[in-house]
């Protein structure tokens, strides 16, 4: 009896086909993988795929990349990978690790808590400056132990780095004009260009330090998980192109990866304690170039997915949009002229949110007033204190010296040559035109974002908030307060002051 693909996945999805009986089976799915949650284990089968870059088309090469998934994981992941495992088919039943003819492999693998994952932890605000040290910690040794020579040193040649970035290029040529413009598509080329063609000295000295190593390949947040030890897990084990590399082209990922999230703080934090802690002094000239590689790559593989039949018309849109944001992410590293951006408006007006999205595009660091108040009294992000309106921590006493502080960090961020997005109500005249003063001071570009929507909208949100977590106290009894005092920003130039119709999209 022969099973196709389709029916052979369902078969395992069934608890009766694992000698551990789990209570339920989830399947999730990646382009290239079919990966079975079964109870403390998962299983993860490759899909019979040829992509070019990838070939799993025979079951001998599928057991072939399983046994080199788990091999090469190993390194990073000891406590995750486990071994690779037959399909077996005995009597029309199929079983995993069981009796029978083999007609598939899984890699089987020990079930990481989904709460560990970084990327949850970036997006939950839980990521401390110690995880990052112990992450760092971790990486350096990887990398300082992980295997180099001549064969693997010649993927750091300008002829190998610039048929990486030609291909990027002719690959997304026909999303021009959907999720990249044409003058961004052009500018990043050039940047690229000159920036290979000016700086082989650097990528040749780089091939002599030994830096150009078998790495990881993929490291991105949500493939590391902050266990006992941690866990950095999914390396690219299908083709050694995409592994051997700079490991500041593998700082560089992570890095953006961060950034991305809306958290270049912690990006800051994790590329300054990965140079103490490994002694890598050129990393900082080669990282914007290899952040710029990394989120562009990014964009393309979201592009790609538009291509795919199966996916509706939202979904769609969804995909269009994030592959905009990694590829504006990849311009802005190509010119870094550094910027304070401060936002004003009520509550519920959409002053995070946006900053959140920009920061995502730019790799700002947001600095939230909401969390730097909170931070002057003690308190956690999502402790909620509700006093009323101009009293407690929300007197004006308390304000003046939370506005103060906001501008303390962001002069030092500006300092060191980061832009930042002071995330506030900015509600009186005094406070913006002082933001402006530091921006002067400081010779950055300066602008407000003047954010707004319609009444109804504004309730909405505000009921809307009070069910869920926030770091806000922000509710709806006290915006008619809140209208009373604020001060409409008409001392700003207007030059420097853009109004936003939150009810719009985000999208730019």
């Amino acid at each position: 009896m022969e099973y196709t693909l389709s029916e052979l996945i369902e078969e395992l999805q069934k608890p009766e086909a694992y000698a551990e009986k789990p209570a339920e089976v989830e399947l999730l799915q990646t382009q290239i993988s079919y990966v079975l949650r079964a109870g403390e284990y998962v299983y993860k089968i490759k899909k019979p795929l040829n992509l070019g870059y990838l070939d799993y088309s025979t079951l001998s090469k599928r057991l072939f990349f399983c046994k080199r998934e788990v091999e090469l994981n190993q390194r990073l992941a000891p406590e995750i990978y486990l071994s690779v495992v037959p399909i077996t088919m005995e009597a029309g039943r199929i079983s995993v690790a069981g009796s029978g003819n083999t007609i598939e492999y899984a890699v089987k693998m020990r079930r990481m808590p989904d709460e560990a994952m970084m990327n949850v932890l970036v997006k939950n605000n839980r990521v401390s400056r110690d995880m990052v040290r112990r992450l760092v910690k971790t990486l350096a040794r990887f990398h300082k132990n992980t295997k180099t020579d001549e064969t693997i040193g010649a993927y750091g040649r300008t002829e190998t780095i610039r048929r990486d970035t030609e291909e990027n290029f002719r690959q997304t040529e026909r999303y021009v004009g959907n999720t990249i413009s044409r003058e961004t598509f052009n500018h990043i080329r050039n940047y690229n260009n000159n920036f290979i063609k000016n700086n082989e000295d650097l990528f040749n000295r780089r091939i002599g330090d030994r830096k150009i190593r078998d790495c990881h390949g993929d490291l991105r947040a949500e493939h590391i998980c902050f266990m006992d030890e941690i866990q950095i897990y999914d390396c690219i084990e299908f083709n050694k192109r995409f592994r051997y590399c700079d490991i500041a082209a593998e700082i560089a990922f992570l890095a953006m990866d961060l950034d991305h999230y809306g958290r270049a703080d912690i990006s800051r934090y994790f590329v300054s304690d990965y140079m103490e802690q490994s002694g890598d002094i050129e990393l900082p000239k080669l990282l914007n170039f290899y952040k710029c590689y990394r989120a562009y790559v990014r964009g393309k593989i979201e592009s790609f997915k538009l291509d795919e039949p199966s996916f509706g018309k939202a979904r769609k849109q969804e995909l269009a949009t994030e592959a905009r944001s990694y590829f504006d992410l990849s311009s802005t590293y190509t010119q870094r002229a550094v910027s304070l951006i401060i936002t004003t408006g009520l509550s519920g007006t959409g002053k995070s949110c946006l900053a959140g999205e920009l920061a995502r595009r730019t790799a700002s660091v947001v600095v939230s007033s909401d969390i730097v108040r909170k931070e002057m009294a003690s308190m956690k992000p999502t402790e909620h204190r509700f006093e009323d309106f101009g009293k407690g921590i929300y007197s004006e006493e308390y304000t003046e010296r939370t506005y103060q502080e906001l501008l303390n960090r962001a002069s030092g961020l500006l300092e060191e040559g980061v832009s930042v997005i002071i995330d506030a109500s900015f509600s009186k005249n005094r406070y913006r035109l002082n933001a402006l003063e530091l921006a002067r001071d400081r010779g950055v570009d300066f602008f407000l974002l003047d954010c707004f929507a319609d009444e109804k909208l504004l309730e909405q949100r505000l009921k809307q908030r009070e069910g869920g977590p926030s770091v806000s106290d922000a509710r709806l009894d006290i915006l008619r307060e809140q209208r009373k005092a604020y001060e409409p920003a008409e001392e700003i130039p207007k030059s420097q002051h853009i109004r936003i119709d939150t009810e719009l999209s985000f999208e730019v």
